[in-house]
Parts: C-alpha cells; sequence; structure tokens
C-alpha cells in the first residue's frame, strides 16, 4: 500500500498550506478518515494512513489518487509497542511527522444506559480515549525532537451534550475534551499545538443512515419510531435546519491543522450548524 509521485496537477493550486508537510491520519480505512486522506493528499500533503482493518484501509487507496505521496500502515492504536512501531517506520519513511488528525474511533452499541454491556463501554473508552492518547504520546515524543507540530484530536457535539443511547460514545468524547486541553498546556513549550474538532449531524452517507436507523430501533422516549423520522427530528434542532458536509468537517479541520491557527491551541472546534448552542 504504497504510491509515490510529485505530480503538481494533484495538488489544488489554490490551497499550498500542505505541501510536503507529513500527515498522519488515524482510521484512515473509516468515512471521515478515507476522505482525510484524499482532500489533504490532493492538497500536497505526503500521507501516513493508519488502520486496524487492513480491508479497510486497502479500499482507502484505492480511492487516492496516483498524484499522491502516501503509505499506509495496519496499526491497532490501543497497542503502545505496535504505535511506537507504527511512528518509527513512518519517520524512516517520511523522514519526519508535521501533523497528525487522531481521528481512529468506535462508536459503540447505541443501548439504554440501564442495558448498556460494560464490556463495550470499556472496549469504546480503551479505543476512543486509550488509544487516542497512546497516539498523541507516540507523535507528540516525535515532534518534540523535531521542534514542534500539529496535532487534531477528534471529538464530538456527543461529548458536550450527550446522547441518549450512546453513553459509552458521549463519555469517551468527553474525556478526549479534556485530554486535549491537558496535552495543549503541557506540550506548549515544545511548540506542539493540540486541538480538537466536533463535528455533529454529518451527511448524507452510511453514517448518518446507520445512526438514525439505529435511534429508530432505541424509540421513544428519546427518538422517533423511524429512521426518517429520527433524521426529520435531528434537522429540525439545527438551527441552520440543515447537516453538515463531510466536506465543512474537513475545512474546519484543515484550519486546525494549518499555520493559519498559529496561535490557537486547547480549543475545541465545534461543526454543527449551531446545535450545541442551544434552541433555535
Amino acid at each position: 500500500m504504497e504510491k509515490i509521485c510529485h505530480d503538481p496537477k494533484s495538488q489544488i493550486a489554490t490551497d499550498q498550506r500542505f505541501v510536503g508537510k507529513v500527515l498522519v491520519i488515524t482510521g484512515a480505512g473509516g468515512q471521515f478518515g478515507r476522505a482525510a486522506c484524499r482532500y489533504f493528499g490532493e492538497r500536497g500533503a505526503r500521507v501516513a494512513a493508519l488502520d486496524q482493518n487492513a480491508e479497510a484501509l486497502e479500499g482507502t487507496f484505492a480511492e487516492i489518487s496516483d498524484g499522491m505521496d502516501s503509505k499506509g500502515f495496519v496499526c491497532d492504536v490501543t497497542n503502545a509497542s505496535q504505535v511506537a512501531s507504527v511512528v518509527e517506520r513512518i519517520v524512516e519513511r517520511f523522514g519526519r511527522i508535521d501533523l497528525l488528525w487522531n481521528n481512529a474511533g468506535y462508536q459503540g452499541k447505541i443501548q439504554s444506559c440501564l442495558d448498556y454491556d460494560p464490556l463495550d463501554f470499556a472496549s469504546v473508552m480503551n479505543i476512543n480515549v486509550t488509544g487516542m492518547f497512546i497516539v498523541l504520546q507516540a507523535v507528540a515524543r516525535q515532534m518534540k525532537q523535531q521542534g514542534g507540530g500539529v496535532i487534531v484530536n477528534t471529538a464530538s457535539v456527543a461529548g458536550m451534550r450527550g446522547t441518549p443511547g450512546m453513553i459509552a460514545y458521549a463519555s469517551s468524547k468527553a474525556a478526549i475534551l479534556t485530554m486535549t486541553v491537558n496535552a495543549a498546556k503541557e506540550l506548549a513549550r515544545f511548540h506542539i499545538r493540540v486541538n480538537s474538532i466536533s463535528p455533529a449531524l454529518i451527511g448524507p452517507g452510511y453514517m448518518w443512515d446507520r445512526q438514525n436507523a439505529l435511534h429508530a430501533e432505541l424509540g421513544p422516549p428519546y427518538y422517533a419510531d423511524t429512521a426518517e423520522k429520527v433524521g426529520e427530528a435531528k434537522i429540525n434542532a439545527v438551527p441552520m435546519q440543515r447537516v453538515g458536509s463531510l466536506e465543512e468537517v474537513l475545512q474546519s479541520t484543515a484550519f486546525l491543522l494549518s499555520s493559519e491557527s498559529s496561535y490557537t491551541t486547547g480549543i475545541n472546534l465545534v461543526v454543527d450548524g449551531g446545535l450545541a448552542a442551544g434552541t433555535k
């Protein structure tokens, strides 16, 4: 899983912020990660794509342009020794690590807190919190040696306001918000910026459809009894009266990763059309 090319035609001419930058993306086999590999690669970034699922990672590389300098690494983010080894391999391949989108995650089950499986709760926390910390720590150590870097952690509006049926996921994302602030304060003296991004109601697509269907299965009193009604109710709660696009999440992440946010660290950028701000 490796592609090397320096064809300038593959870059977006109007966006030169990431040209030559080495960007690590975890969860690269998922919807956000796959789109990010393409988005940043098209803008000249040299992409190290990580995912535990080799097949999903292959799918990502099947969609990446031949004009991108990128390499895939199968990696379990909850395994500290494996992450450390992959970071070494990334540095051997690309020479350094400039940017990290710490994006790998697991949604977990959608169940009432009264019925939620503690084992699944532990799995969500292990992947979303411990795994994110392990990657952050390993990459930050490399960035410290280099003299700096930028990290963006994927959080969620669920971690800010809670989501019925998703107590494990919401709890894990709340932990990420605090992890981000803590790391930002500790790493600032090493010229490493750390921020988080909190999307909500992003669609259309598989993730939007699947979550609405699962929420419909949970049903009243928190959700309607069909996926269509669930989706309508969610959009009606958004002041901007629409779902957000994947492109809008990527643009916000790009801002945090770029030098345009050079005096910004320890913040959580919310991408939700005003949902977290309260009622319309």
